[in-house]
C-alpha cells in the first residue's frame, strides 16, 4: 500500500498488519471506554479505535489533514519540546 486510498480499500488484516509493520506509533487517547491509537503512515494518519474491556479493535479509520490531530493538541506538552 502506498497511499491512503490504497489503505481505505484493505481488508481489515491487511489493515491490521500495515500499522504493525508499516507505520509509526505517535500516541494514544482515551475516549469513554475506549483507547485511541495514533499512527503516522506514508502522507496519512491512521486511528485504530481499541475496546480494553472487550479486547478488540473497533474500527480504524484515516486522515490527512492537520486538523485531525487536533483531539491529541492537549497531551502535547510545551515542555516536552524545550519551551
Amino acid at each position: 500500500m502506498n497511499s491512503r486510498e490504497d489503505f481505505q480499500r484493505a481488508s481489515f488484516t491487511e489493515k491490521c498488519d500495515w500499522v504493525s509493520v508499516s507505520s509509526n506509533f505517535i500516541m494514544a487517547r482515551s475516549l469513554g471506554n475506549a483507547k485511541i491509537y495514533l499512527y503516522h503512515s506514508v502522507d496519512f494518519f491512521i486511528e485504530v479505535y481499541y475496546a480494553p474491556t472487550y479486547k478488540k479493535i473497533l474500527t480504524i479509520s484515516t486522515f490527512s489533514s492537520i486538523t485531525g490531530l487536533t483531539p491529541y493538541l492537549d497531551q502535547i506538552l510545551l515542555t516536552d519540546l524545550g519551551f
